[in-house]
């Protein structure tokens, strides 16, 4: 692996990076992204941007790093110890999106390059990445369109390809102690270096474009939607669970901070309000009751 080929992922990142904001940036009247840009002691840093309180979006955090060091942290060690001892670079694109209309889901999306190095040794490179959706009152054919999207950002690279990370996004979002997913799911892939350099870098670049074409639609088509108090409150009640799953089981989130990221960039993901309430359930037959029974299944949602 050359620098060339490192600075090359590394331009599409930041382009990503700048291409999301000012499309989300375009959704919100007044509201502009605050950049800031950090450093870290052992080597690298990054730029965060955070939009808060506008209209449509409550808070948004779309963030690029690009750290390095000489040693994996253990949450990537344990998972593939033949990361050991090697030197490292790992940069990547990563937003959580949280509206402020219950009828919007929560978004995310992370695309992410990391390479580890030793004297004599091959180096060992793979990419990751994925989106995925968190709906509070979900529509049908908003999931359909979002799971659509993901569909043709795999399709160039082979027919199993979405069925494959569709179902590795359904398994990895998943909440055990609560025996339900993050939301409707979408794609999940890492490790990945099946294929040659150009093809794996090629398939992170779609991932990362289809977002905003699978994400944006769903914003404009319901953010004036009316909502209650009590549709608000479900709303922060679910924002809960995204809290859960990032701080128990997001492997993003240990990697950051175990590897000594900026600490408030990692944790922009949490929600800017959220609530938990003991031993809640949804009445049956209500619309908070369907999200349990049908979106928080895994689902084949296009028919294939």
């Amino acid at each position: 692996m050359n620098t060339a080929e490192i600075t090359r992922v590394k331009n599409y990142l930041l382009t990503l990076q700048n291409h999301i904001c000012a499309a989300l940036e375009n959704e919100e009247p007044q509201v502009r992204f605050a950049e800031d840009v950090w450093e870290r002691a052992e080597g690298g840093g990054g730029r965060s941007r955070i939009l808060e309180n506008g209209q449509v979006f409550e808070q948004a955090g779309v963030n690029f790093s690009y750290v390095r060091g000489i040693s994996l942290p253990a949450s990537a060690t344990a998972r593939r110890p033949e990361l050991a001892n090697r030197q490292f670079h790992a940069m990547g694109v990563s937003l959580v999106i949280h509206p402020r209309n219950p009828f919007v889901p929560t978004s995310h999306a992370n695309v992410r390059f990391l390479i580890a190095e030793s004297a004599n040794e091959p180096a060992i490179w793979w990419f990751g990445g994925g989106f995925d959706l968190t709906p509070f009152y979900p529509f049908e054919e908003d999931v359909v369109h979002w799971h659509s999207t993901a569909r043709e950002a795999c399709e160039p690279f082979g027919m199993k390809v979405y069925p494959t990370y569709k179902k590795w996004c359904d398994e990895y979002f998943y909440l055990p102690h609560r025996q339900e997913t993050r939301g409707v799911g979408g794609l999940f892939f890492d490790d990945l270096n099946e294929w040659d350099f150009e093809l794996c870098f090629a398939f992170m670049q779609s991932v990362g474009n289809h977002y905003t074409e699978a994400y944006l639609p769903i914003v404009q088509q319901r953010k004036d939607t009316p909502y209650t108090e009590a549709q608000r409150d479900f709303q922060l009640y679910r924002r809960g669970r995204y809290v859960e799953f990032n701080l128990v089981y997001d492997r993003g989130t240990l990697f950051g901070l175990q590897s000594n990221g900026r600490t408030e960039s990692i944790l922009m993901s949490m929600p800017p309000l959220a609530r938990w309430q003991y031993n809640w359930s949804p009445e049956a037959g209500t619309p908070e009751a369907l999200l349990y029974e049908r979106y928080l299944k895994p689902q084949n949602w296009l028919n294939l």
